[in-house]
């Protein structure tokens, strides 16, 4: 793909920015410099959980333990936003904020301990469950603290997500794979995503290295087989796709290429790599996963990560978060896979620096260090929220990976309480949701939208970088 702009174009983009949003105090950042990573990374965890909870009373936004404020955010950036807020302590040691992302956490585990809380499962996909998956599953590698005695523990509710998992992958349609959606009659359940089935290969790669269990390494293989030799959504060359339609049988992909894709698969990569212990093929796989990434990080844009929605700025609230998965899994990837460091370190080094500095204080912004969605522009864009922050937030802190200490596993000190029959079914473990009944009628309308979303879906990266003409 070819990117908007050039260099001509780009050269003006600090004098515009320095004159729509005058900055009196840009983070200016070495990020070779653990002290000032870190300190950085404070100033800007801070905003981020100004758009949780009051700074005073403590109290969330939403009114919800948990949620963000809805709209505009959905369920599942939550669940991204605790997972980012563990790695800013595991990195950082800054503990302040911890009992308050461990109870937001516990409160949407669901009154059936599998992550379908009542005022979410009727609408919630598969990568939505899985967002929260990674964060319980950081608990566990981490040693956040443990939920109360109550609760089962982080490795537990993991283990309960990929069970459910398990039970969705069907073979029926597309020779395997998990669908977006959970349920049939919401939009989207025809589209089998990158995020989901990458996801599920990613939880499934990282429960065999933290458990040992070689069960959950099987099964990494074999959704990394239908992902690579099966469905078009991972090329020979390891280009990263972002879907495809199972009406069709999967017989083609959205060739949209997105950061937090290619984050899943290199993180997923990584932990295999690591489980058994630097296997070539699993070199080589991580390799080309990373290779590609170069897409992401353009020249004529200073080398920065962006994704190709901010050119024609066109990247709607999830996207805005892309990045810091990407940034997340790099770090990731440079522990359990330290020959990849040289090569992943460089980014992390640029982008880090580049986010610091969209991080500003001034009269135009009403909270100290609000970052910015483009990290090639010169200062503050105008562009903040929820996804802005957090994806800066893991760019900078990952420049912390080189003084951390790696992912723990029950061999290495991981002490995380699980249970591998969680989420295996049972009357109380699950939901009964009474739906009226669902006419032919209702059946063609779902079906109408559904062929909508999915051919928006799969048109989605032409628009995204083209716009309207």
């Amino acid at each position: 793909m070819r990117f908007f702009g050039s260099t001509r174009a780009l050269s003006v983009l600090p004098l515009l920015a320095s004159w729509l949003f005058p900055s009196t105090s840009a983070i200016d950042l070495d990020p070779t410099q653990p002290d000032q990573v870190r300190i950085a990374a404070k100033n800007v965890a801070q905003v981020l959980m100004s758009m949780y909870a009051d700074p005073q009373t403590g109290a969330p936004i939403s009114g919800i333990p948990g949620l963000l404020q809805y709209p505009p955010y959905y369920w599942w950036e939550a669940g991204a936003m605790f997972g980012q807020l563990i790695d800013y302590w595991y990195y950082t040691g800054d503990s302040q904020w911890n009992d308050m992302v461990r109870a937001g956490i516990v409160h949407q585990i669901g009154e059936n301990r599998n992550f379908m809380p009542a005022n979410q499962s009727k609408d919630e996909g598969n990568d939505d469950q899985l967002f929260w998956a990674f964060t319980v599953m950081s608990a566990a590698e981490y040693n956040f603290p443990n939920p109360p005695d109550n609760v089962p523990g982080w490795l537990a509710l993991a283990q309960s997500i990929f069970n459910q998992l398990n039970t969705r992958w069907e073979t029926a349609t597309c020779g395997g794979g998990t669908r977006w959606q959970i349920y049939q009659w919401l939009p989207g359940y025809d589209y089998k995503n990158l995020a989901s089935n990458g996801g599920f290969f990613q939880l499934s790669a990282r429960l065999a290295l933290y458990t040992g269990n070689d069960t959950y390494a099987q099964k990494a293989l074999e959704i990394y087989d239908w992902l690579a030799n099966i469905s078009p959504l991972i090329s020979d060359d390891y280009h990263v796709y972002d879907g495809s339609d199972a009406k069709k049988n999967c017989s083609d992909a959205d060739h949209s290429q997105w950061t937090y894709n290619y984050g899943i698969m290199i993180g997923g990569a990584a932990y295999m790599y690591n489980y058994t212990n630097g296997d070539p093929i699993w070199r080589e796989r991580l390799s080309g996963f990373i290779n590609q990434t170069g897409y992401f990080f353009p020249e004529s844009y200073g080398s920065v990560m962006l994704d190709a929605c901010e050119i024609p700025q066109k990247c709607n609230i999830d996207q805005v978060s892309f990045k810091g998965y990407l940034a997340r899994w790099f770090a990731i990837a440079a522990q359990l896979a330290p020959f990849t460091a040289p090569q992943i370190i460089p980014h992390l080094r640029i982008s880090g620096k580049a986010a610091a500095q969209t991080c500003v204080a001034s009269d135009g912004v009403p909270v100290p260090y609000k970052c910015g969605n483009r990290w090639y522009w010169q200062g503050y864009d105008g562009n903040s929220g929820v996804g802005q922050q957090l994806s800066a937030l893991s760019v900078i802190s990952a420049n912390l990976v080189t003084v951390a200490e790696p992912p723990k596993n029950v061999h290495t000190g991981g002490d995380s309480q699980g249970d591998p029959s969680l989420g295996t079914g049972g009357a109380k473990e699950f939901p009964e949701f009474q739906f009226p009944d669902v006419t032919t009628a209702d059946k063609v309308a779902a079906s109408v939208v559904t062929a909508v979303v999915v051919s928006c879906m799969m048109g989605g990266g032409w628009w995204i970088v083209h716009g309207e003409s």
